[in-house]
């Protein structure tokens, strides 16, 4: 049995890969800025001393990291549009995205928090640091240099996982492969271009993120133990 592999047929539709690439970086960006905002803002309140607004954060965290995104995704799209809270189906994916990644980002860099000794916070009082000065010099930014390279990972993962939301109808770059699919009907060189897209995508979004963290993190890069 032979295959006669034709890309031509497949690249004749690029401006489609092309469209479907603009949606995915537009839903992973929007959702990275957002989630690690409001995932850092989660990751302190759940560090907080406040109980009734750690435990709240914590279960939302436990609910959404045990829930499908798939499903989380169907519930904001189609099940509030019954109640009549509809959304254009890019926000609403968009937001599922948000939520879900907040989740992960909340837990990741708590644990960062969590990681930093308390002599450093002892240290920065007897400095006379106010207590926002510690927070934020002694606790939360070494916080994010220990967790930046799985906060990256994770967020690498996102923009892949963007690729299940076509499920609910966004045009991402998955999503619009199923049309050229059904025009051509070349499966097989379709998804072997599909893959070098999100490996490409991929390894750019790592590059930024390493020339974000060599701007960021100026005393590990002087270190030397910047990845």
């Amino acid at each position: 049995m032979t295959y006669e592999f034709d890309f031509n047929s497949v690249f004749a539709y690029w401006q489609f890969f092309l469209e479907g690439a603009r949606t995915t970086v537009v839903m992973s960006f929007w959702s990275t800025l957002a989630g690690f905002i409001l995932g850092v803002m989660c990751a302190i309140a759940r560090s907080s001393s406040i109980t009734w607004l750690s435990k709240t954060v914590g279960a939302y965290v436990e609910i959404i990291r045990n829930t499908p995104l798939i499903i989380q995704s169907y519930f904001l799209i189609f099940g509030m549009s019954s109640v009549g809270l509809t959304m254009p189906i890019l926000v609403g994916a968009i937001l599922a995205l948000v939520i879900n990644i907040t989740a992960y980002t909340c837990e990741i860099v708590r644990a960062g928090i969590e990681s930093v000794p308390r002599s450093q916070r002892e240290a920065g009082e007897c400095l006379g640091l106010s207590p926002l000065q510690v927070y934020w010099h002694i606790i939360l930014v070494p916080a994010l240099e220990r967790v930046y390279p799985a906060l990256t990972s994770q967020f690498i993962l996102l923009m892949l996982v963007t690729s299940v939301l076509s499920a609910v109808g966004t045009e991402d770059l998955f999503g619009v492969s199923g049309q050229v699919q059904s025009m051509t009907f070349r499966n097989f060189e379709v998804f072997i271009i599909l893959w070098g897209i999100y490996l490409a995508m991929s390894l750019m979004v790592r590059a930024i993120f390493w020339m974000l963290a060599k701007l960021l993190f100026v005393r590990r890069r002087r270190l030397g133990t910047l990845l």
